[in-house]
């Protein structure tokens, strides 16, 4: 099986190679757990490869994430600017959509809820896509609904034989009861805790499933790090 890297040496190590091409990834965790960044980590690796690369950001502006990516060490304005990554402004689209039904009294279009509709912004020559956070299409629709579309959307992108990393926060990951770690080839959930002996808050990174490889039993301590991004503790 082939592999695309991470962009972090030690858990390339830990997924034989990297996560497994063509498929797709959910990334999970709490606020503030690093999933954002893992995320830019593999597209700054994939762009650096020649990977054309495409992030769906549904709650930061490019101009953010492009800042972000930057103070980790991660320059992705390069990539972004010579059409090597592409940004999806989702996020822009909601919020112009909000003010909308606000001021004139109208009726959301949908867009929270037509996950499958996501396939249709992905060009077809992209090698690699993150999509940031896909729980906000979650609280418009029932469970059994984003299930089915859900599937669905993750059967399109393996059929194009994308390499998809889907990003959801914990809170939308417990409303759809999980199921989304059904569909997916791998799962890596993401914490950052307070420990009761220290005070201190503590990030962890789990893998806690991916098929075809051997994965570690214990979760892997990092932190962040500025003009580094995540950076573990030595074993």
């Amino acid at each position: 099986m082939e592999r695309i890297s991470t962009g972090l040496t030690k858990l390339d190590s830990k997924l034989e190679g990297g996560y497994p091409e063509g498929k797709g990834i959910l990334i999970s965790g709490n606020t503030g757990s690093g999933k954002t960044i893992l995320g830019l980590h593999l597209l700054h690796q994939a762009c650096e490869s020649g990977k054309n690369c495409m992030l769906i950001a549904t709650e930061e502006t490019p101009e953010d994430i492009l800042l972000q990516a930057k103070s980790l060490g991660l320059n992705l304005k390069p990539f972004y600017e010579d059409g090597n990554l592409v940004i999806q402004r989702v996020y822009e689209e909601r919020v112009y959509e909000s003010i909308g039904c606000v001021e004139w009294g109208t009726k959301p279009s949908g867009l929270k809820s037509n996950i499958i509709k996501l396939k249709d912004i992905i060009p077809d020559t992209t090698d690699v896509v993150v999509i940031d956070n896909i729980g906000v299409f979650t609280p418009s629709i029932s469970l059994d609904e984003f299930k089915s579309q859900f599937d669905a959307l993750n059967h399109l992108l393996f059929k194009r034989n994308y390499t998809t990393i889907y990003i959801m926060d914990e809170s939308s990951n417990k409303r759809t009861d999980y199921t989304a770690a059904y569909s997916v080839y791998g799962v890596i959930k993401m914490s950052n805790m307070e420990n009761p002996y220290t005070n201190k808050h503590e990030r962890c990174l789990e893998i806690v499933k991916m098929r075809n490889t051997q994965i570690p039993d214990e979760p892997m301590k990092f932190k962040i790090q500025p003009n580094k991004g995540i950076d573990f503790f030595s074993d």
